[in-house]
């Protein structure tokens, strides 16, 4: 393949930036902030492709700066923040990394729920501070057997079901629409699968629609003995409300592995311990970020080559 020019937006894990660097002429963009994706205009005209990652995207405002852009190849499974409409506008191809992160995604739901149940972060800071010495560590709740909703049953979700029904669990789903060929119930009401559940799992898409989807409503009928659990986008969740009904009581816990502005995490959801926190690392395995560095340069070569991406965005 000729060296053609790339634009990189955004940092990239290092063994995909490598191969990038090694094939193409790969030029990195600008803070996604900035009006213009280089300060060189000609050095823009050459760009023929956009290699960013779902948390990062690609600014609208820089399509029409890209007269030669191809296509365009995103590392991760998100596409709320890539321009879509205005890409099919212009007849380019999105290519994303969906299905190779769907276990090791599921996987790190069923731990969070575990932990934000079974509190297991909060009794490893327990041992270490030597309270144990002082007394008994608080009971907490039974996983098994119990009630989970989930919210969105696409991969990920059919994936944490699958899992969760080996906890013997009870399972229902709220999607738009019912799935077919799968065993588990759906429940067309959101307020009501929440009122029902026990643990709530989001894998929903983030989207203008799912904004805000877990609202006030949506968490006072969880309860005070329930549990949240957010593997999909903190924009899925009202956080302000999420922060005061762990407070005030309203919600029994949440496990959160995303936030509405990450890196920042608020400093009320630090000081709660029936909270559990990690660093939007669902996917991060070596397996799943290798599979999806493969994905992101097949999307990529494919493109390029006037080719059917074999993950292209809907």
């Amino acid at each position: 393949m000729s060296r053609t020019t790339l634009l990189q937006v955004g940092p990239l894990m290092p063994a995909l930036e490598a191969a990038l660097r090694e094939q193409h002429e790969l030029l990195r963009a600008q803070d996604i902030g900035a009006p213009t994706p280089l300060g060189d205009p000609t050095a823009a005209a050459r760009v023929q492709a956009v290699v960013t990652s779902a948390p990062v995207g690609l600014p609208v405002a820089w399509l029409d700066q890209l007269p030669s852009l191809r296509v365009v190849s995103s590392f991760g499974v998100g596409l709320d923040k890539l321009p879509l409409d205005a890409c099919r506008a212009r007849g380019l191809p999105v290519g994303y990394t969906p299905d190779v992160l769907n276990d090791c995604v599921a996987d790190l739901a069923m731990g969070l729920l575990l932990d934000g149940a079974r509190q297991i972060a909060a009794a490893d800071r327990f041992v270490r501070r030597g309270a144990w010495q002082q007394g008994r560590f608080p009971v907490t709740t039974r996983v098994s057997g119990k009630r989970l909703g989930i919210v969105g049953l696409g991969r990920i979700g059919q994936a944490v079901a699958r899992r969760a029904a080996g906890f013997d669990m009870d399972i229902a789903y709220n999607n738009r629409r019912p799935v077919d060929g799968v065993a588990w119930r759906h429940e067309p009401s959101l307020l009501a699968l929440a009122e029902w559940a026990d643990f709530l799992v989001l894998t929903v898409a983030a989207s203008a629609d799912t904004r805000q989807l877990i609202n006030a409503d949506v968490l006072a009928a969880l309860g005070p003995k329930g549990l949240l659990v957010n593997v999909a986008r903190g924009s899925v969740v009202d956080e302000a409300v999420l922060i005061a009904g762990l407070k005030n009581g309203s919600l029994g816990g949440a496990a959160l592995d995303v936030f509405d502005d990450e890196p920042h995490v608020p400093e009320a959801l630090l000081a709660l311990d029936q909270v559990v926190l990690t660093p939007h690392m669902a996917s991060g395995t070596h397996e799943t970020r290798q599979a999806m560095a493969d994905l992101t340069l097949a999307n990529l070569r494919a493109g390029l080559a006037g080719e059917r991406l074999p993950a292209r965005a809907p």
